[in-house]
């Protein structure tokens, strides 16, 4: 079993040390640090994939640099701020990796976060599907 990338593990480390009610608290904070779209996902929203799962209107895309390390972009209203803490966490905890740590990431990240008494099953698989959506567009891209 693939450690997690350390920013992935600091963040889950972050949440396993709160209490249940406070770890509500902490994903409001990532809510509201979802970095801002680039310029160029402004002016193309088209660029964008919606996350169909997810109950709010969330749009991501995934993008590698010239020099291979991954970024997240994603967009979600500010009045959805669970769906946006999980889009953050995504967005912080997997940029700059590479590939191949991407996609090692467990497709079960989401719940091992601590949140599951925290928050309804279906924000978790939509938190997953957004895991899943990443990793198959970097799949496309790598394939391309």
């Amino acid at each position: 079993m693939n450690a997690l990338p350390s920013q992935l593990a600091e963040i889950q480390e972050d949440f396993l040390a709160l209490e249940q009610k406070d770890r509500l608290l902490l994903l409001l904070e990532f809510a509201n640090d979802l970095p801002e779209l680039p310029q160029k996902f402004q002016d193309h929203p088209d660029l964008l994939e919606r996350v169909v799962e997810c109950q709010s209107p969330v749009f991501i895309f995934v993008d590698l640099d010239a020099d291979g390390a991954f970024h997240l972009h994603a967009t979600a209203p500010r009045e959805s701020p669970t769906t946006r803490g999980f889009a953050s966490i995504l967005a912080q905890g997997l940029d700059g990796l590479t590939a191949q740590q991407v996609l090692a990431v467990p497709d079960d990240y989401p719940q091992s976060i601590g949140l599951s008494e925290a928050v309804s099953p279906l924000r978790l698989r939509g938190m997953s599907a957004m895991l899943g959506r990443a990793k198959r567009q970097l799949r496309d891209r790598l394939a391309a």
